[in-house]
């Protein structure tokens, strides 16, 4: 037997060894006879607790690992988050199914901070404005793909990464958005989609004052209604902005707008989470509103963009014509993306896009998945969307030109407040990084990175 052939035999009868151990009482912690008859968050949060139980007890613990490749890989990454520290920046990238990994050299390499935890899918990620060491993760990625994987709640790390601590919602399921008091650490909001197949209560906006040990439920609209973006008033924390969204995702198809929906839509507070008000005149009529992406520009706090995925009525079918996964469409395509913005705070808003083919393809036919809206920090007339590709508008939103090619599908976008040239993108295929507003690309890989 070759030298590779004994060290990959000897591997396999560590981990037959490891799977058949039997381990002590004194350290087996009691488990269900099985798992109940739904998917139940605190059931895999309290397995997963038993199974690190077991793998400390383990005489086989200190075994390592060597990754042998290969180097060209990544995945779906689902959102970006930035602290500047005072030795310098560190970049968070999350992933759906991969947890969260860290960099502070610029993207050269990357660390798994978010790996070992009972569920590695990631929605939204957020660093503390007033304490780069505070970071908080919300598990469960919000955009409902075929291989999404539900989460258990929030996580926070106090120490940069290095450990965290549960810190409730654990039947949330899925989070869109982690939103940080900017002066207070200990003040978040929490947009919570909830389950992907069945109602549940735990779907809204969600508040702690005390760093998550409790979290009271300060928007709420139904057990099918969760909270799918959520931005806070750059001038005022007390002024958010919140898009519900109603959906259900069924065995027989994707989630869709269904006959009675009336629930998506947008909702502004100006006490910090104790009243709503609805705040979605001008967008589409209730029963055609689906996934909508919200941002607000910090330049100019009265302007915010909202990104309707609608479903009125577009245009007929041409003649051969198939959507993304290649099938015949034989009914009327809807309008699908469309971008509004308003100039007074969300007390109206009009239609700032073009209804053309590059609109109603911006997103597929699946626009339920995307959903995301930036706005340059330093122009409220430049503004990003995220769908099959990344597009800019220069012209708040009339026209848009697709920036270069990278990977498809697109989830997160950080544009440095100080220099808005500096790019962070994430999609299906990873972590991007542009110096020069999107015309070349710095892909993120395990070896480094490759510039496009």
């Amino acid at each position: 037997m070759t030298r590779r052939g004994r060290l990959i035999a000897g591997l396999a009868g560590a981990i037959l060894a490891v799977t058949t151990l039997r381990m002590p009482a004194q350290v087996m912690a009691p488990a269900p006879a099985q798992a109940p008859a739904k998917a139940d968050a605190e059931f895999a949060r309290r397995a997963y607790d038993i199974y690190r139980t077991m793998v400390q007890s383990s005489p086989y613990r200190l075994l390592s690992w060597q990754y042998l490749g290969p180097t060209n890989i990544s995945g779906r990454a689902t959102d970006i988050a930035v602290a500047e520290r005072p030795s310098g920046r560190r970049i968070y990238a999350a992933y759906a199914t991969s947890g969260v990994w860290k960099t502070d050299d610029d993207g050269a390499t990357w660390q798994a901070v978010f790996e070992n935890q009972p569920s590695t899918s990631i929605g939204d990620i957020a660093v503390a404005p007033s304490n780069p060491e505070v970071l908080w993760v919300g598990t469960g990625e919000s955009n409902l793909f075929r291989a999404s994987m539900p989460g258990v709640g929030v996580f926070k790390s106090i120490d940069g990464g290095r450990t965290f601590q549960h810190s409730g919602l654990t039947d949330t399921q899925t989070i869109a958005r982690v939103v940080i008091h900017p002066a207070n650490p200990d003040i978040v909001y929490v947009a919570s989609c909830g389950h992907a197949w069945t109602d549940n209560e735990t779907r809204g906006v969600f508040k702690t004052t005390n760093g998550g040990k409790t979290w009271t439920k300060v928007l709420s609209k139904s057990p099918r209604t969760g909270a799918i973006d959520l931005v806070m008033d750059p001038s005022d924390p007390n002024t958010l902005y919140a898009a519900t969204w109603q959906r259900l995702r069924r065995k027989w198809s994707d989630p869709r707008v269904e006959p009675g929906y009336s629930e998506s839509g947008i909702w502004k507070t100006t006490d910090a989470g104790q009243t709503w008000t609805d705040a979605s005149q001008g967008l589409p009529a209730p029963q055609f509103r689906g996934r909508i992406g919200l941002d607000v520009s910090r330049s100019n706090p009265n302007v915010l963009y909202a990104f309707v995925d609608s479903y009125e009525d577009g245009r007929s079918p041409r003649e051969n014509e198939r959507d993304a996964y290649g099938r015949p469409i034989v009914e009327s395509r809807i309008k699908a993306a469309e971008i509004y913005r308003t100039d007074e705070k969300g007390r109206t808003w009009r239609k700032v896009s073009a209804s053309d083919d590059f609109m109603l393809q911006h997103s597929g036919t699946y626009g339920w998945v995307f959903g995301q809206i930036r706005v340059d920090p330093s122009d409220e007339n430049t503004i990003y969307t995220m769908g099959l590709n990344l597009n800019v508008s220069h012209d708040a939103g009339r026209t848009f030109a697709i920036l270069r090619s990278m990977h498809g599908d697109h989830h997160g976008l950080w544009i440095d407040p100080k220099s808005s040239a500096l790019l962070y993108n994430v999609n299906d295929g990873g972590f991007y990084s542009s110096a020069d507003a999107g015309k070349t690309w710095t892909f993120a890989t395990a070896a480094g990175g490759a510039t496009l």
